[in-house]
């Protein structure tokens, strides 16, 4: 079940990437585990998925064990300030950096690893009060700041849209984040150095890719 459910991603994501003139191979899939057994993961893992993601730092403590360096480990998640040192440690990407006083914590303790943290912006594309996330028109500014810290990277940002029963009405909010991208990879302090747009899941990431998502994040549409 889960390599037809992976077949049908893929071929999903390659067509999206056609439709906007890129290769599949110009989409890194994140395969969401959040709640699915090891043995499904190493399943996957065994289908040629490279890349996992989870929400929490506890239970991606737990499947790392497991696992270990099999595959890249993505937070995807809300990160609470203790929980960093675990992240850090696990996660090659932490997607979901949204206060500097999370950034500097992750500097600090990336610092006592010697370990340059990669990290993406979480950026509230939909100002929802009930998600994370910076507002958009503070994004420039909260960038030059990150640009003081040696320990941690800032590779990109990330997304969520709103839970809409329409996945083409979520095409504004990604359009939105993808003119942000842009913008700021033309700016001194973000020439070369921005490389991923984390945007899409299950739902809706088709219509992410199509407006530009390097970086998708899908669980159900493999696990379920």
């Amino acid at each position: 079940m889960i390599k037809e459910r992976l077949d049908s991603v893929r071929a999903r994501i390659a067509a999206a990437a056609a439709r906007s003139g890129r290769r599949a191979e110009d989409v890194k899939l994140v395969a969401v585990t959040k709640n699915t057994a090891v043995d499904k993961i190493e399943e996957a893992l065994a289908l040629g998925v490279t890349d996992i993601g989870e929400n929490r730092v506890q239970e991606a403590a737990a499947k790392h064990r497991a696992i270990g360096r099999k595959a890249e480990w993505h937070l995807i998640g809300h990160l609470q300030t203790n929980k960093v040192k675990d992240a850090v440690r696990i996660f090659s990407l932490i997607h979901s950096v949204d206060s500097e006083r999370l950034a500097e914590k992750i500097d600090k303790e990336a610092a006592r690893v010697s370990k340059v943290q990669d990290i993406l912006i979480e950026v509230n594309i939909s100002k929802e009060g009930q998600k994370y996330g910076i507002s958009p028109e503070r994004v420039k500014a909260f960038m030059s700041r990150l640009s003081f810290y040696n320990n941690i990277r800032v590779m990109g940002f990330m997304c969520m849209a709103p839970a809409l029963p329409d996945s083409e009405d979520a095409r504004p909010y990604f359009s939105k984040l993808s003119d942000i991208f842009r913008d700021i990879s033309s700016a001194p302090y973000g020439k070369d150095k921005m490389r991923y747009l984390s945007m899409g899941m299950s739902q809706d990431f088709e219509v992410a890719i199509e407006e530009g998502a390097n970086i998708i994040r899908v669980g159900s549409a493999i696990f379920s």
